[in-house]
């Protein structure tokens, strides 16, 4: 078919899907687009930064730019470009490259999900980049902890070039990775020609943490001693890693942020009548929706001329909002992923690493907040309708859980519901299920709980309707780029160096703690009946903390409803 052929109708599928993720990419933009990569190709010159260092990685020699206490060395390509025919298959090796690389300014963003009224594609296929920031000083020891950064963005959007890591690497005194990796029906399509091939995404971030492995000691970082940690769909994709069998020696801790095995959403979470969500799918129904999409694309011939012809299609042609959306949920059922990340961590096959795993106290007042215009819920009829919607028979025992009346307004007591339903209550579930199969393992919980954090940039206000600590607002607090209505005041800025340097010490020793700073306890969950601990993080005298999320978040009745 020609560019120029009617788009194809979504299937039934993909219907069904489209109602739900468009609001998932927003969520997911909004915490991914902090400072956005500058789209200029590998070796632009930053005219803001002054000539840094030359370091041989195996493929060839790369320049980075001085920033004084910090060096980046940015746009380094860690695979080939997965294009023609090497789309939708698994990333092969980059070629090696004379002279020296000018790793000056971070490569495209690879295809995003378009935006609305978007004139044409963001990105590129050509994106399998990543960026290292290393401190200028000498290390405080022989070689530093390595942080590799997956970005969040709903596996729809966002970049490593989005995330400013210097207060990681200086105040932490680690070297820092951000990775790019394929995304939407780039990155998590499926099809029967393809077999049991992986999801591309995530073959993506292990390809990146092999190149790591070989190239950190080259940029002061110890290989041995790697920390994953990512956000939202960047802590799905680590809870994924953490179950692959072929990640197995490619990291030594990990970090999960707003985003578990467990994670799920139910019906009518994202608006009335949108479906429930999970993250995962099984290797067969991403083939059926691979091949109903190319029915929909004139590629319905069999097997390998099928896959010629989708090979064949432009990159305007698949990054298409109905596409994107259609295929933004990793594969299980495969080498890469045998089994749902779910039920391997509850039958004990994960990888025996230091764990950190977390939410933010309000995580469902930003999904909430974003439709609050369309799906407004200003009476407790409105939240009734909604209960029912997703709960079903249940709704009267939630309801009973969560009045209307304990809560400033109806649409925050909806919040909440979702809040401990989806993300809180499911992490501590999934760190039982880890602590169940290895009850030595280092395991540590925190909430991130500053009420008045900066509303993310492009949020919408509400009147009545505070953010309060939502999905994404920790990002800041991590990583200086963010941009939110307004700065961190200084009682926010300690509190971001607190959570600066706990995660680079559990970077580097799989521990937290340091001397100077409140305790964080180990998260011991050895039954759901039992106090769940977790370090609250918030601003301000004594406000950092452990406290039972289990009991201020009402696991236990969780634990009962039937899911």
């Amino acid at each position: 078919m020609s560019a120029t052929t009617t788009p194809p109708r979504p299937s039934r599928r993909g219907s069904l899907r489209a109602a739900l993720l468009p609001l998932l990419c927003a969520v997911g933009l909004l915490t991914a687009t902090a400072a956005p990569a500058t789209g200029a190709q590998p070796g632009s010159p930053d005219a803001a930064g002054q000539s840094g260092s030359v370091v041989r990685t195996d493929h060839g020699l790369v320049r980075g730019v001085s920033h004084g206490s910090y060096t980046t060395f940015d746009g380094i390509p860690y695979a080939a470009p997965p294009t023609g025919p090497l789309r939708w298959r698994a990333p092969a090796p980059a070629a090696p490259w004379p002279g020296v690389r000018e790793a000056t300014a971070p490569a495209q963003r690879c295809v995003q999900m378009p935006a609305p009224n978007a004139p044409g594609v963001v990105g590129s296929e050509d994106c399998l980049y990543l960026n290292v920031t290393t401190p200028t000083a000498k290390p405080r020891g022989k070689k530093r902890p390595v942080l590799v950064w997956m970005h969040g963005g709903a596996f729809l959007g966002g970049s490593g070039g989005d995330y400013s890591t210097e207060r990681l690497a200086v105040r932490g005194d680690t070297v820092v990775v951000t990775v790019n990796y394929r995304l939407g029906i780039f990155g998590y399509f499926g099809h029967p020609g393809l077999g049991s091939a992986p999801p591309f995404g995530l073959a993506d971030q292990q390809a990146a943490l092999r190149w790591v492995r070989a190239n950190a000691e080259r940029f002061g970082g110890d290989p041995g001693s790697v920390t994953l940690f990512g956000e939202s769909a960047g802590a799905l994709s680590i809870c994924a890693h953490l179950t692959s069998p072929t990640a197995a020696g490619l990291f030594q801790r990990a970090v999960l942020q707003s985003g578990s095995c467990l994670m799920s959403f139910p019906r009518g979470a994202l608006g009335p009548g949108t479906p429930e969500y999970k993250p995962f799918a099984s290797q067969s129904d991403v083939q059926a929706s691979g091949a109903d999409a190319a029915r929909q694309l004139g590629c319905a011939e069999g097997g390998d001329e099928a896959l010629a012809c989708l090979r064949g299609q432009s990159t305007d042609r698949l990054a298409t909002a109905q596409l994107m959306q259609s295929f933004n949920r990793p594969a299980y059922g495969n080498p890469l992923l045998p089994v749902a990340p779910d039920q391997a961590l509850a039958s004990g096959r994960f990888h025996r690493v230091p764990v950190i795993q977390g939410t933010n106290h309000d995580e469902m007042r930003m999904f909430v907040g974003l439709t609050l215009g369309v799906f407004p819920i200003r009476t407790e009829d409105d939240y009734r309708a909604r209960l029912t919607d997703a709960f079903g028979p249940a709704a009267p025992a939630v309801e009973a859980q969560y009045p209307a009346a304990d809560h400033p307004t109806p649409a925050l007591a909806w919040a909440a519901v979702l809040t401990d339903r989806s993300l809180t209550c499911t992490t501590l579930a999934a760190s039982r299920a880890i602590a169940a199969r290895a009850p030595g393992l280092p395991l540590y919980g925190y909430e991130f709980n500053d009420q008045d954090a900066p509303v993310l940039a492009g949020l919408p206000p509400n009147p009545g309707f505070p953010y309060g600590a939502a999905h994404g607002f920790e990002m800041p607090f991590l990583f200086s780029s963010f941009p939110t209505e307004r700065p961190l005041t200084d009682a926010q800025r300690a509190l971001s160096d607190r959570m600066v340097d706990y995660w680079t010490n559990f970077a580097r020793t799989g521990n937290p703690n340091t001397p100077d700073a409140p305790r964080w306890p180990l998260l011991r969950p050895a039954s759901p009946l039992a106090p769940q601990t977790v370090q609250s993080l918030a601003p301000g005298p004594g406000a950092i903390h452990p406290v039972d999320a289990a009991s201020a978040h009402h696991c236990s009745f969780w634990d009962r409803l039937p899911q």
